[in-house]
C-alpha cells in the first residue's frame, strides 16, 4: 500500500522541490499551502506523514502540529518541521513529540528523503 506523504508550504518553489525529491518514491502526496487548509484536507485522505513549514501564513507550521497532537485520531502521524530562521525557540516541541524531526529549508538535499524513509518506509 503507497503511503501519504502531506506538504504543508505557502511557496511553490518548496512543493515543486520536495515533489522533485520524492518523484519515482511509492508515496502519494497532498500539497497544501496553510494550516487550515490541511486541516480541512485531512478528512479526505488521512497522511503517514507530515511536512510542513514553521512560518506559514494563516495558521503556522507549528500551530498546525499542537493541534494535531492534541487530537487522538491524529496524534500518532509523524511530522518533519521545515524552516528557514532559527529553530531555538520550538526545540521545546520535542517535548509533546520525542520523534519530531527539524530539517533546515536552506540546507534541504537528501536528508530529507532519509527522514521520509526513516519515519514512514
Amino acid at each position: 500500500m503507497r503511503k501519504t506523504v502531506m506538504i504543508v508550504d505557502d511557496e511553490q518553489y518548496f512543493h515543486d522541490l520536495y515533489a522533485k525529491m520524492l518523484r519515482g518514491s511509492s508515496y502519494d502526496m497532498i500539497n497544501v499551502y496553510d494550516g487550515y487548509e490541511a486541516l480541512s484536507r485531512l478528512n479526505e485522505k488521512r497522511p503517514d506523514l507530515i511536512i510542513t513549514d514553521i512560518t506559514l501564513n494563516m495558521m503556522t507550521g507549528d500551530t498546525l502540529f499542537l493541534h494535531l497532537k492534541s487530537m487522538p485520531e491524529y496524534k500518532d502521524i509523524p511530522f518533519i518541521l521545515t524552516t528557514d530562521i532559527s529553530l531555538r525557540p520550538y526545540k521545546s516541541l520535542r517535548e509533546i513529540d520525542p520523534n519530531l524531526v527539524f530539517l533546515d529549508k536552506t540546507s534541504i538535499t537528501e536528508a530529507l528523503m532519509e527522514e521520509v524513509k526513516a519515519k514512514i518506509g
